[in-house]
């Protein structure tokens, strides 16, 4: 692990136009640089850094960050990687912790199997090309299958021989331990003896996100009803299938320059892809989709491609895998291949550009292609097409963006002849018991929901404000735009002065900065932002502020929790700047920074206004549910509090209006 004084070093060290400049033409631009986004393709240049802040910004596609940010987005390093790239380039040397002994040992034992594995396809790729064996049955099946030497040494194919040992006892004579060559699978322990687990098979090896080896895919050559045709490496410390794609280190670069990744289902199909000229594909190798690998497609695009071979069969088991995606607010599209083709073989049979003319031709968005599969499934059974109406509405209301949501439903009414505010009803249905499920967990119980800030209370009366049934159906969150401003204003003017209080001597003033005013202020009244991120912000404000030495502005931009360093970004970047026209016309505009003392109480009385509003929504509620009964008593506490509420509300309105005037 990095110490935190060294990954301080690297961060100041970094100077963000000269670790974007390594990938992207930068033009000065006043204060700032502007170039084109790496991250989507773009004719205009949208992409500014800002070197005085040490952050780079997109208005394009809305990406930003600082130095460790970009690297991790642009080369997907993770974040200790992305850290080490930048001290080798400003020659830091970096200072890892020591390691625990379990630690070490762990981490010895990846690194052993992950050297194992190494030497394990280069002895494959060896027996393959210079064993006799080899060239005429593993080299003679690629070549027959027509893949050419380039492909076949770009994905690094093999053979494993017949001989049952022959691969433990090379990789024993080498010094490898047996204990590892086991755990990684290469080898099966049966009767006290040592055999390897893929002889006589071609192997295809899996690798990672990086790189390196992890595991192993053979195919069988020979004729055995009892053998499988297709063996993958077991679970193991390095390897997990269900958060692997085959091909995913071949193929990231690709899918982030295209923005979509193309899926199939085997090994062959990525090879033949590739070979085509078609580099941005991954295979779930046999698998159904798993939330790992949905989401490591994620991180490099949110367009997904499925290419299925015209099975029908194997087109409805992997619907719920797509749905899967869709939740994640993907977006799918989906091209049927002609009858008895498969990825593999169409592209062998077809040219580049014909291939991509054909998937270009016949991508079907997946929510049409459910539709239409269903449709003609269910024929005009009734009970068929209520059901299969029900699991088109299913797919469309796990769609996180509403407006999304809303267009689809409106084809899909269209598509289904049914009422367009039925299949709304429907859809919400589904969303709110979706939600109730995620809400609660086993037994009924509320289920963790994150970081849950104390609700405001100026009042000695406590008031549980009622729960919307969805939030994603119900309005907006009503104190968005004030905290969201506040945590802005906070953040980009922590030091300026906002009002000066009188002090012990005459003639003397203490100055109140933006970030004690806000401080000092929401502490006294207990109010926390309800949205968690700026509650989480919030909190790092009160924690860190007044530390010697302290920059609030990078301490978040450089935060390493992502959420926190995005969205200090953005509200560190100016949405828009004065045009030149009116700086040239002699008009005054007078900047943010100097109308600070009237901004920041301003939007303050705003939120203690709205803040004390919903009180007393909530109270007039309770009056109204215990009208007819006999609870005079508590009727007339609530309404006592009711008053003390509206007085309040009316001194905040009060002090509004006399900032605003």
């Amino acid at each position: 692990m990095i110490d935190y004084s060294t990954i301080e070093r690297i961060i100041q060290a970094a100077e963000i136009t000269d670790v974007v400049g390594d990938f992207v033409s930068l033009k000065r631009r006043g204060v700032n640089f502007l170039g084109l986004c790496p991250f989507h393709n773009e004719k205009t240049p949208s992409f500014t850094v800002s070197p005085s802040k040490g952050i780079f910004k997109c208005f394009g596609c809305g990406k930003g960050g600082n130095s460790v940010n970009f690297l991790m987005e642009h080369e997907h390093l993770t974040y200790p990687d992305a850290l080490r790239w930048l001290a080798k380039k400003y020659h830091i040397e970096i200072a890892e912790t020591e390691e625990s002994a379990e630690e070490l040992q762990h981490k010895n034992e990846r690194e052993s199997m992950m050297v194992l594995n190494e030497f394990a396809w280069k002895y494959f790729t060896r027996m393959m090309n210079d064993s006799e064996e080899g060239r005429s049955i593993g080299f003679g099946y690629f070549k027959e299958r027509g893949f050419r030497r380039e492909i076949i040494d770009k994905f690094q194919l093999g053979y494993s021989p017949e001989q049952r040992d022959a691969f433990v006892q090379e990789a024993l004579k080498s010094g490898y331990k047996q204990e590892y060559i086991v755990k990684t699978g290469l080898g099966i322990e049966k009767s006290d003896r040592l055999f390897d687990r893929f002889s006589g098979r071609v192997m295809f090896p899996i690798h990672s996100l990086s790189g390196r080896v992890i595991g192993f895919g053979g195919r069988i050559l020979r004729s055995d009803a009892q053998a499988a045709k297709y063996l993958n490496s077991p679970e193991s410390e390095i390897y997990h299938k269900s958060a692997t794609l085959y091909g995913i280190y071949f193929a990231r670069n690709a899918m982030v320059r295209e923005d979509k990744c193309i899926l199939v289902e085997g090994y062959t199909d990525v090879l033949s892809m590739h070979q085509s000229g078609i580099e941005n594909v991954v295979a779930s190798s046999g698998t159904s989709l798993t939330e790992d690998q949905i989401r490591l497609i994620k991180r490099f695009t949110i367009n997904v491609t499925i290419l299925y071979d015209g099975d029908p069969a194997g087109i409805k088991a992997s619907l719920r895998g797509i749905d899967m995606i869709l939740e994640e607010g993907m977006h799918v599209r989906v091209v049927s291949l002609p009858v008895g083709e498969d990825p593999d073989s169409f592209a062998r049979s077809h040219s580049s550009s014909a291939m991509l003319d054909y998937l270009k031709e016949n991508e079907t968005d997946f929510i049409r292609f459910k539709t239409r599969l269903l449709l003609e499934e269910a024929g005009k059974d009734p009970v068929k097409r209520a059901q299969m109406i029900q699991e088109v509405v299913r797919s469309v209301a796990i769609i996180p963006d509403r407006i999304e949501r809303t267009v689809y439903l409106q084809e899909c009414s269209s598509m289904l002849g049914v009422d367009e505010q039925t299949l709304f009803t429907e859809a919400a249905r589904v969303k709110r018991k979706m939600w109730e499920k995620n809400r609660t967990g086993p037994g009924g119980r509320s289920g963790d929901q994150g970081y849950s800030p104390e609700p405001y209370s100026p009042s000695p009366r406590q008031y549980d404000r009622p729960a919307a049934a969805d939030p994603s159906l119900s309005a907006a969150a009503p104190f968005e735009i004030e905290e969201r401003e506040i945590i802005r204003i906070m953040l980009n003017y922590p030091d300026k002065i906002v009002i000066e209080l009188p002090g012990q001597h005459k003639d003397e003033t203490i100055p109140v900065s933006v970030m004690d005013f806000f401080l000092q202020e929401m502490e006294t009244d207990n109010l926390v932002p309800e949205n968690p991120l700026y509650a989480k912000i919030f909190h790092e404000f009160q924690e860190r502020w007044g530390t010697p030495g302290l920059n609030i502005q990078t301490m978040l931009t450089n935060s390493q929790d992502p959420e926190i360093s995005h969205l200090a970004v953005d509200l560190l970047t100016p949405g828009h700047q004065i045009s030149k026209i009116h700086e040239k016309g002699g008009a005054y505009v007078r900047s943010e920074d100097q109308i600070i003392k009237q901004l920041a109480p301003e939007i303050l009385a705003s939120y203690r206004s709205k803040k004390v509003k919903q009180m007393i929504s909530v109270i007039d509620e309770q009056i109204h549910a215990l009208q007819g009964t006999e609870d005079d008593g508590l009727i007339t506490g609530l309404l006592e509090d009711r008053r003390q509420l509206e007085e309040l509300r009316k001194a905040y309105s009060k002090e509004l209006r006399r900032i605003i005037i």
